[in-house]
């Protein structure tokens, strides 16, 4: 594809920036999706305190600018070639901000910040939520409106931005000033950094990330004037909220040296599921990086759960919505670094043989919960911990429960999803760092009963939003296009049919005993 944009007729590509919990990375991208460079820098987090996960605004600004500039250099092209960009962050960790100056209040408060509990817990407990409830079973019953039946099941979560929010405007009177006078913006990681690349001028953010923050209603596709209400969350700080593919404005010249279009952002696990092409109803994807995230397209519905699967909205190009329904568990990459910096391996390419050398975990069962517990149990005062030590437990026995239990996760969460939505799967792709383990890539497999095909490039975010922002602009033309452009290194088939999960189940069991007794470690005392 050639342009005379910015006074170049050359080829042309996409730049695709991925703000991810532990690193950010850029990417440019020619025609035919192949990375032609890239630039990545690791991720500061603060721990002022226990249990809270903060991020430097200026510094996250200033690593960004610097993955983009140093992908373009690495590309060996000039940024006048870049056609457009695209963005992909991590979902839910916020900010506020003066909206005169562009002064962040306080950091970034992260998606696993864990400061809201207790109003957690506090809310979900509270009367306010039960009559809330009941009056919606009611209105459901008479209406059979399905965003009723959701309304009566909703539950807060630490990993929204409702409560952290509530948190900070009640303990910081900065921010409480600021919201009185009109002078406060807030903003998603997207939200941030779309302020600072049109110096000010764009306040927005798109309906993936909005559908996550727990104060957006999917159903309505408006911020929730109710949830604001009851929440005491002012409505005036919000962004707009636009489609995800959508001309956002130009980074101003003054910051790369031309004016580059932002085509899209996007919220790092509905890029991945674009990114890995899961475009039809039942498609399933499993990204298993800091976290495990698995998603399922259900089509132009939201689904409403009793398990806590969260309903989003995937994508909204034109007047077309994509919902997916996601189940998640927080500690899965976080787990796999925890044995490492105990010096339980040196490198995590040592962890599959490991886990290989020894035929079982000789009892021993992992808990991965260093951030609480997600759907099904839904508790964020369980503990991680090692269930069923002996003195005959070696290293390579706690590295297996380690990585069973990312399996055992994946497991819980797609029996729930099938459970669930009632929707027949299509195909499951598996991307992000953890699924070059083999050993996990496996035992998923095989627990789940289903082929799982794993891509030969893993960062999906980065790619779909690349794919995103390249569609809207036109140097790709349709989704079939992109499907074309999908590659995949290995595809992992189960073995032994249903026996894989037979021979698990009793392993499986005492896994679950273990989450049992993991759960409410933190609770206060009555």
């Amino acid at each position: 594809m050639g342009t005379h944009r910015n006074g170049y007729k050359k080829e042309t590509f996409i730049l695709s920036v991925d703000v991810g919990t532990t690193s950010i990375r850029c990417h440019v991208y020619d025609k035919e999706a192949k990375i032609r460079g890239t630039c990545t820098t690791k991720v500061s987090l603060l721990y002022p305190e226990p249990g809270r996960v903060e991020m430097d605004p200026a510094e996250l600004w200033q690593s960004f600018v610097t993955v983009v500039k140093g992908a373009v250099q690495d590309s060996g092209c000039h940024i006048g070639q870049m056609e457009a960009i695209g963005i992909s962050t991590q979902r839910a960790t916020f900010t506020t901000w003066e909206r005169k100056t562009g002064r962040p209040f306080h950091n970034f408060i992260s998606w696993q910040d864990l400061r809201a509990a207790e109003l957690v817990k506090s809310w979900n407990q509270s009367c306010t939520m039960k009559s809330i409830h009941g009056v919606m079973k009611v209105l459901h019953f008479l209406t059979r409106q399905k965003r009723f039946l959701a309304a009566s099941l909703v539950v807060f979560s630490t990993q929204h931005v409702s409560l952290r929010l509530a948190w900070m405007l009640h303990n910081c009177p900065e921010l409480r000033k600021a919201v009185d006078e009109n002078n406060c913006c807030l903003g998603t990681i997207d939200t941030w950094l779309l302020y600072k690349l049109t110096k000010g001028s764009v306040h927005a953010t798109d309906y993936s990330n909005a559908s996550t923050t727990g104060i957006f209603d999917s159903y309505q596709m408006c911020w929730s004037g109710f949830l604001c209400s009851l929440l005491s969350l002012p409505l005036s700080i919000l962004p707009k909220v636009h489609n995800t593919s959508h001309n956002f404005g130009s980074s101003d010249p003054s910051i790369f040296g031309v004016a580059i279009p932002i085509m899209t952002v996007m919220a790092d696990q509905q890029a991945a599921m674009f990114g890995e092409c899961c475009f039809d109803i039942g498609d399933v994807k499993i990204t298993m990086g800091t976290g495990t995230f698995m998603d399922i397209n259900t089509g132009s519905k939201p689904h409403t759960s009793v398990a806590g699967l969260y309903p989003l909205i995937g994508w909204k190009i034109g007047h077309n919505v994509v919902y997916l329904a996601e189940g998640n568990a927080a500690d899965t990459g976080t787990a796999i670094k925890w044995a490492q910096e105990l010096e339980l391996f040196t490198d995590v390419c040592e962890t599959e043989a490991m886990a290989t050398s020894v035929k079982d975990s000789d009892g021993v069962c992992f808990v991965p919960s260093f951030s609480g517990l997600q759907a099904p149990l839904n508790d964020p005062r369980a503990c991680a911990s090692f269930m069923g030590l002996k003195p005959s437990t070696s290293k390579n026995h706690l590295v297996r429960a380690i990585l069973e239990s990312v399996a055992f996760r994946n497991k819980q969460l797609y029996d729930v999803m099938r459970r669930e939505t009632h929707i027949p799967i299509s195909k499951i792709r598996a991307d992000g760092g953890v699924c070059t383990n083999d050993f996990v890539m496996q035992l998923t497999a095989d627990l789940v009963g289903r082929k799982i095909a794993r891509p030969c490039h893993f960062d999906m975010s980065a790619l779909g939003a690349a794919f995103m922002a390249g569609l809207g602009i036109g140097f790709w033309n349709s989704q079939e296009e992109l499907k074309m452009l999908h590659s995949t290194d290995r595809v992992f088939l189960p073995q032994n049919g249903t026996q894989g999960d037979a021979k698990y189940r009793p392993i499986i069991q005492s896994w679950e005993r273990a989450l049992q007794r993991s759960m409410n470690w933190y609770g206060k005392c009555e």
